[in-house]
C-alpha cells in the first residue's frame, strides 16, 4: 500500500496537530492491514518471497521523528502520539534546534575527523556565557572608538554581532558569506561598522570555539547543515533511523529544516507537516515560513476549516484587520469588543484590574479563563496587576517570567555568603548585602497549624544593627564578628542571637574547610547552603525553587566552561584562580543577564486557577486559548513592531530576499502583515470577549497613536464606575 506525504494548512486552533496524530495512526493501520493481507494471500508461497516494507513494532526498526516549534509544544505532541499508539512505536520528539544539537554531539567524532578538530567532547555554551566569552575575545577589536561609532553599548553590540552568525546558520549560509549579505542588504549601515569587520569577528569567534569544543546554537546549526547533512556516512545512518517525519507548525522553523525534510523524503520516508499562514510567531528570530511552504509541492495538500467556530475570528478578524490597516474605513465593532480608556497608564492598570476582579467575583468568568496580553510587559505593569489581583485572592500566572536571577533575595544572599567564605571578594560585599543575607538565611517555616508561611528569626531591623556593628569590611577577608561586639547586644534578642550564631559558626566552618581545600568547588558550597538554610524544615515556593535550580545549573555550566578553558591554550586573558572566577560569576549575575528559566518541571493535575499574564510573543508561542482577552496598551506602536522578537538583520537572511536591501516600504509592509497575523491569531484564541485597554499617555508620558487606535475608537467604552471593587478595596 502506497503512503503519501501530507501538507496540512489551517489557522490557529483549526485542528492541525490532531490531524497530524490521526495521520500517523492511519499510516500504522494501513501498514498492518497490508501485512495481514500479504500473509493471507501468500501463505502457500515459498519462504524466500520478499516481504513488503512495513512498520514493525520493534525498537530495532526505523522510528519516527516528531518535531515541534518549541519545547512545550514538543512535549504535548509527544504525549499525544504516545497516547494514541499506546507507546508501541518508537518516536523521537524534538525541536528543530534540539535535533540539530543532538545529532552534532552524537556524530561529533565524524566532525572531528572531517574538520580536523581536537579530540575532546563538545560543550554547549549558554547565551550568557557566549556573550561573556565573545566580549573578552573581541575586547581589543571592539575598543571605545568602535563602540562609539556603533552608537550602542558594548553589551548590545556583541549580542547583535553574535545574532548575525545565528541568522546566517539558520538560513543555510556559511559564516564567510555574512559580509556579502550585509554589504548588499544594509545599504546605509545603521551600526556604522564595515560588514567585512563584523564577518572577521565572527570567523575568529567560530574558529576559537571549535578549537576548544565549544558550541553555540549558530555553530551547531552551521555544523549540521554544512558538515553532517552533506556527509555520505551520516546520510546513510539518518535514512536508516527514520521512516517518517511529523512536523507541527513548520511556519516557525528555520530554512535549513527544509533541507532535512527533503533529504528524508528523497530517501523514501513519508512526511506529515502542519502550516499556519497566520502563524510565523518566530519570523524575525530565524524562521523562514515562505521557504518552508515550498515543501507543499511534494505533498498532498489538505486545508482545514479555519478558524474554529467557538472563536471570535470568524466574526471579527476581517473587520478588525481592515480597521487597523485602513483607518479611514468607518466601521463599528460589536459588543464582544469593548474598550477600557483612561488618560494615564497608572489609571489604566488599576481600571483593568477592577474589571477583571468584578468579572471573577460575579462568576461571569473563572480566573483560568482570562488572559492579559501586551506587546511588552514592563516591571511596573507586571507588579501592579499581580499585586492588585493577589490582594483580591486571584492568582496570576506570568508566562515564561524571565526576571533576572539577581532579583531574588535568596540568590543575593547566597552570593554574599560566597563572598564571605572565599578570600579576595571583599569589594563585592557591603553592609546592606550582609543584613539581607541574615534575614534570608534565618527564615523558618511556622510550625503551628502546618502553616506554609515563613517567619524570620532575624528581622530587618535587627539584621541592620548586626551588620552595622558586627560586620568588618575588608577587601581581602571581610569578616562577621561575634554578636557581643555590639555593646547593646542584649537588644538583639534570644532568637535573633541564636540564629546569628548558627550562621556565623556555619561560615567559619566552611572557611576552615576551604582553607584545607576540602570544598570541591563553589557549587558544592551553594548546594550545602541551600540544604542547611533555605530548604531546612520548609518547602520554598515554586518561584524561589526555580531561581535556586537555575542558579545551580548556571554555576555548574560556568565552572564546566572554565575547566575546559583551563585545559586549552586560550586567546583570552590569563585564566584566574578560583576566587577571581567566583568574582566574575557574581558580577555576571549582577548584570542581570541570567534569568530564572531552569529545565522546566511539568505541572501535575488540573490547570492552575490563575489569570494568565503574557506578552504577545509568549502567548502566541504557548498556543493557549481563553474565553476573555484583555489587550493591554492597545494603542501602543509596539503592536506593529517585532521588538525583542526580531533580531537585527533578520529580513536579510530570508531565502526569497537573501541579501536584498531592506527599504522603508519593506518595513511598512512587514508591519502591516505582522498586525494582520497578530490580530487573526489572537482572535482565534478567544471565544467570548476582548477588552482593548487604552491610555492616552504611555509610561514615558508620550501620546499613544499606535495602529490599533482605530479599533479602540470603534468599540464601546467600559464605564468602571459602580463596579463592585472600589479603589479603596483594591489598594
Amino acid at each position: 500500500m502506497v503512503l503519501y506525504s501530507v501538507w496540512i494548512v489551517g489557522g490557529s486552533r483549526s485542528g492541525k496537530t490532531a490531524r497530524l496524530v490521526k495521520q500517523f495512526c492511519s499510516w500504522l493501520q494501513n501498514h498492518h492491514q497490508a501485512i495481514d493481507s500479504f500473509y493471507t494471500n501468500h501463505k502457500n508461497k515459498k519462504k524466500g518471497n520478499p516481504l513488503p516494507k512495513s512498520w514493525e513494532l520493534r525498537q530495532t526498526e526505523p522510528g519516527v521523528l516528531l518535531l515541534a516549534a518549541n519545547d512545550d509544544n514538543r512535549r504535548e505532541l509527544g504525549d499525544r502520539i504516545v497516547t494514541a499508539t499506546s507507546g508501541k512505536f518508537p518516536v523521537r520528539a524534538k525541536t528543530p534546534l534540539g535535533f540539530f544539537q543532538d545529532e552534532v554531539i552524537l556524530f561529533w567524532p565524524l566532525l572531528i575527523q572531517s574538520l580536523k578538530l581536537n579530540a575532546q567532547f563538545p560543550v554547549r555554551l549558554r547565551p550568557e556565557t557566549e556573550q561573556e566569552l565573545a566580549t573578552k575575545l573581541w575586547r581589543e577589536d571592539l575598543d571605545a572608538e568602535i563602540v562609539r561609532l556603533a552608537g550602542m553599548s558594548e553589551y548590545r553590540l556583541v549580542r547583535r554581532i553574535l545574532d548575525l552568525l545565528q541568522l546566517a546558520a539558520y538560513s543555510g549560509q556559511k559564516c564567510d558569506r555574512i559580509s556579502q549579505i550585509l554589504a548588499s542588504g544594509l545599504g546605509d549601515n545603521p551600526i556604522n561598522l564595515e560588514p567585512e569587520f563584523l564577518a572577521s569577528l565572527l570567523l575568529d569567534w567560530r574558529n576559537w570555539c571549535l578549537e576548544r569544543g565549544l558550541l553555540t546554537y549558530g555553530i551547531i546549526t552551521e555544523l549540521y547543515n554544512h558538515h553532517l547533512l552533506t556527509n555520505e556516512y551520516y546520510q546513510q545512518h539518518l535514512a536508516k533511523r527514520y521512516q517518517a517525519v511529523l512536523a507541527d507548525d513548520v511556519d516557525d522553523y528555520p530554512a535549513i529544516a527544509r533541507n532535512l525534510f527533503e533529504f528524508l523524503l528523497n530517501q523514501g520516508a513519508v512526511g506529515a507537516f502542519s502550516y499556519n499562514r497566520e502563524g510565523a510567531v518566530r519570523l524575525g528570530l530565524g524562521a523562514d515560513p515562505e521557504y518552508l511552504e515550498g515543501l507543499a509541492g511534494r505533498c498532498q495538500v489538505e486545508t482545514l476549516i479555519s478558524p474554529p467556530t467557538e472563536s471570535l475570528a470568524i466574526e471579527l478578524a476581517t473587520q478588525m484587520v481592515e480597521l487597523a490597516t485602513e483607518p479611514t474605513v468607518m466601521l463599528s465593532l460589536p459588543a464582544t469588543v469593548q474598550s477600557i480608556q483612561t488618560t494615564s497608564r497608572a489609571q489604566l492598570l488599576r481600571q483593568t484590574a477592577e474589571v477583571i476582579v468584578e468579572a471573577i467575583k460575579s462568576k461571569e468568568v473563572e480566573p483560568e479563563e482570562v488572559a492579559v496580553i501586551a506587546p511588552g510587559l514592563d516591571a511596573i505593569a507586571r507588579y501592579t496587576l499581580i499585586e492588585i489581583l493577589n490582594k483580591q485572592n486571584i492568582l496570576v500566572e506570568p508566562l515564561n517570567d524571565q526576571r533576572p536571577l539577581i532579583s531574588s533575595p535568596a540568590i543575593r544572599a547566597l552570593l554574599t555568603m560566597l563572598a564571605l567564605v572565599y578570600p579576595g571578594l571583599g569589594r563585592l560585599v557591603d553592609r546592606d548585602a550582609v543584613a539581607e543575607m541574615l534575614v534570608v538565611l534565618s527564615r523558618r517555616q511556622k510550625a503551628a497549624d502546618n502553616s506554609t508561611e515563613l517567619s524570620t528569626d532575624i528581622d530587618p531591623v535587627r539584621a541592620g544593627l548586626i551588620a552595622d556593628y558586627c560586620f568588618e569590611p575588608h577587601p581581602e577577608r571581610p569578616n562577621l564578628l561575634k554578636v557581643t561586639t555590639f555593646d547593646r547586644w542584649d537588644r538583639i534578642g534570644y532568637a535573633a542571637t541564636t540564629a546569628y550564631n548558627e550562621i556565623l559558626q556555619w561560615i567559619e566552618k566552611q572557611r576552615s574547610q576551604q582553607e584545607q581545600r576540602l570544598i570541591p568547588s563553589p557549587i558544592s558550597l551553594l548546594y550545602l547552603a541551600i540544604q542547611d538554610f533555605l530548604c531546612k524544615d520548609n518547602n520554598p515556593p515554586y518561584d524561589q525553587l526555580a531561581a535556586l535550580r537555575e542558579l545551580l545549573e548556571t554555576a555548574q555550566h560556568y565552572w564546566e566552561i572554565n575547566t575546559r578553558l583551563q585545559q586549552t591554550q586560550s586567546k583570552l586573558p590569563a585564566l584566574s584562580p578560583v576566587e577571581s572566577t567566583i568574582a566574575e560569576f557574581i558580577q555576571l549575575l549582577r548584570r542581570g543577564t541570567i534569568t530564572a528559566n531552569p529545565y522546566p518541571l511539568r505541572p501535575i493535575g488540573q490547570v492552575r486557577k490563575a489569570v494568565t499574564l503574557a506578552t504577545i510573543f509568549q502567548y502566541r508561542s504557548s498556543r493557549r486559548f481563553h474565553r476573555w482577552h484583555f489587550w493591554l496598551d492597545a494603542s501602543s506602536p509596539l503592536w506593529a513592531k517585532g521588538g525583542a522578537a526580531t533580531l537585527y538583520g533578520a529580513p536579510l537572511f530570508l531565502q526569497e530576499r537573501l541579501g536584498s536591501p531592506w527599504t522603508a516600504e519593506d518595513e511598512k509592509l512587514a508591519e502591516e502583515q505582522r498586525i494582520q497575523r497578530i490580530l487573526t491569531d489572537l482572535l482565534s484564541r478567544v471565544s467570548e470577549k476582548v477588552y482593548l485597554c487604552h491610555s492616552d499617555l504611555a509610561v514615558n508620558g508620550q501620546e499613544q497613536l499606535g495602529p490599533l487606535l482605530p479599533l479602540v475608537n470603534a468599540c464601546v467604552s467600559v464605564n468602571s464606575e459602580g463596579l463592585g471593587a472600589s479603589e479603596d478595596s483594591l489598594a
